[in-house]
C-alpha cells in the first residue's frame, strides 16, 4: 500500500473539483469562451477520473488482473498498435460502417413506404418494436450461421439492430409537421413528393438524426458482441474474448479504450452533421 499515491489522487480530485465549480459558474461574454468552457469541464472531469483510477490501483496495489492502472493500459495501447489497428479495421471499418449504412438506409427507405401505406404502418411498426426487444445474443449466432464467420455476419447483426430504430424514428418524424403547415402546402397545390421534401422531411430531420446517433452506439456494440460467436482471428470482440481467457486484461482494456474512442468520435461526427443540417431547429439555435 502506498498512501502518498492515494493522498495525491485525492488532492488532485479536490483541486479539479474546485476548478470545475469555478468554470461552470462563469458567465462568458463570447461564444468562443463558452464553447471552450463546455469542452474544458468534461475533459478535466475525465482526467480526474483517470488520476483517481491510477492512484487507487497503484496506491492499494490492486492486481492488474482485476483492474490495471491507466498507465499500464496506455503502455499496452502504444505497444500493440498493429494488433489494435487490425482489429479496428475488421470491426469498425467493415462490420460497423457497412452494417450502419445498410441498416439506416433500409430503415429510412421503408419508413417512406410505410408513410404511404396505413396497412404497413399498422402491421410493420409493432413488429419493429418486437424485433428491437430481441436480445443480441440470440440474433448473433443465427447471423453467423447464415452469413459465415467473417465480417458480413457481423454487419448483418448491425443491420438488424439499426433498421428498426431508424424506421420508427423516421415514421414519427414524418408525422411531426403540423396540420396548419400541411394545409398551407395544399393551398399551394403541392403534391405528395413536394410536401415530403420541402416540409415533412425537414420537420423529421431531428428525429432522423436522433436515430442516427442512437444507432452509432448500437452498431458498435452489436458488432463487438457478434464477434463473440464466431469470427476470424481478428476483431475487437474476438480479441476481448480471447485475451480474457489468457488473463491479458490490459489488452482487453486497450480494446475497450479504442472502441470507446471510436464510438465517441462516430457519435460526435453525426452530432456535428446534425448541427450543420438542422441549424434552423430551436434545439440547435439555443445551443
Amino acid at each position: 500500500m502506498n498512501p502518498s499515491l492515494l493522498f495525491g489522487a485525492l488532492a488532485f480530485w479536490v483541486v479539479a473539483w474546485g476548478v470545475n465549480e469555478y468554470l461552470v459558474r462563469l458567465t462568458p461574454k463570447s461564444q468562443t469562451m463558452a464553447r471552450t468552457i463546455s469542452i474544458a469541464v468534461p475533459v478535466l472531469f475525465g482526467i480526474t477520473l483517470l488520476v483517481i483510477w491510477e492512484g487507487v490501483t497503484r496506491g492499494l496495489n490492486v492486481s492488474p488482473i482485476l483492474l490495471p492502472p491507466p498507465s499500464m493500459i496506455w503502455a499496452r495501447i502504444t505497444g500493440s498498435v498493429p494488433i489494435l489497428w487490425a482489429d479496428f479495421q475488421q470491426t469498425f471499418m467493415k462490420a460497423v460502417l457497412i452494417g450502419y449504412v445498410m441498416g439506416c438506409g433500409a430503415g429510412f427507405a421503408v419508413a417512406i413506404a410505410v408513410d404511404r401505406s396505413p396497412f404497413l404502418q399498422r402491421g410493420l411498426l409493432p413488429i419493429g418494436n418486437f424485433v428491437s426487444a430481441l436480445p443480441i445474443i440470440g440474433v448473433a449466432p443465427i447471423m453467423v450461421m447464415w452469413f459465415g464467420f467473417d465480417w458480413p455476419s457481423k454487419a448483418a447483426v448491425v443491420v438488424v439492430m439499426t433498421f428498426f430504430p431508424m424506421l420508427v424514428n423516421t415514421v414519427s418524424g414524418l408525422a411531426a409537421a403540423s396540420s396548419m403547415e400541411k394545409d398551407l402546402m395544399r393551398t399551394y397545390a403541392a403534391g405528395y413528393w413536394q410536401t415530403l421534401f420541402k416540409l415533412r422531411l425537414p420537420a423529421a430531420a431531428p428525429f432522423i438524426f436522433n436515430a442516427l446517433k442512437i444507432n452509432s452506439t448500437l452498431a458498435l456494440i452489436g458488432a463487438i458482441v457478434a464477434e463473440f460467436f464466431g469470427t476470424p482471428i481478428v476483431g475487437m470482440g474476438f480479441r476481448i474474448s480471447t485475451e480474457v481467457g489468457r488473463m491479458n486484461v490490459d489488452l482487453v482494456w486497450a480494446e475497450i479504450a479504442v472502441a470507446a474512442v471510436a464510438g465517441t468520435t462516430f457519435y460526435g461526427l453525426i452530432a456535428l452533421l446534425e448541427r450543420a443540417v438542422t441549424f434552423w431547429h430551436p434545439s440547435v439555435r439555443s445551443g
